[in-house]
């Protein structure tokens, strides 16, 4: 992978981990603002970082256990090889759409191949 590619991706995921964070952390102050994340989390994520959400967009929060730990791994959006070293067909088709990366001071989030509700990085297209 392109080691700019990787920055922004890297960069992008922090903003997203520090906004989550900030979620969660008032989520263990405040049961009221807990109850709400997790009855309705889009709206919540709406109103925290002033961005419309696209009506398609899924976002569930769950809850850890004592004995339960989850560990999300977050959509990769790096174009793939095959083994001759050359792009597969399903991230041809992506890199085609230009690669977005985009963040606020709230949040962020990396996409290949559409642009997401978080935005589109102008020139990303010619780091794939």
């Amino acid at each position: 992978m392109h080691e700019q590619l990787k920055q922004m991706i890297s960069q992008a995921m922090n903003t997203r981990f520090e906004f989550e964070r900030q979620l969660i952390e008032r989520a263990l102050e405040d049961e009221n603002f807990k109850q709400e994340l997790l009855s309705n989390p889009k709206a919540v994520y709406a109103r925290e970082s002033g961005e419309e959400m696209p009506t398609d967009l899924e976002i569930e929060v769950i809850r850890e256990t004592a004995n339960k730990v989850y560990l999300v791994l977050p959509n990769n959006p790096a174009p793939t090889t095959t083994d001759e070293g050359e792009l597969s067909e399903e991230a041809l088709e992506a890199v085609a759409g230009g690669v977005c990366i985009s963040g606020s001071r709230h949040y962020a989030e990396v996409c290949v191949g559409f642009r997401s509700w978080f935005g589109k990085v102008k020139g990303a297209n010619n780091l794939a």
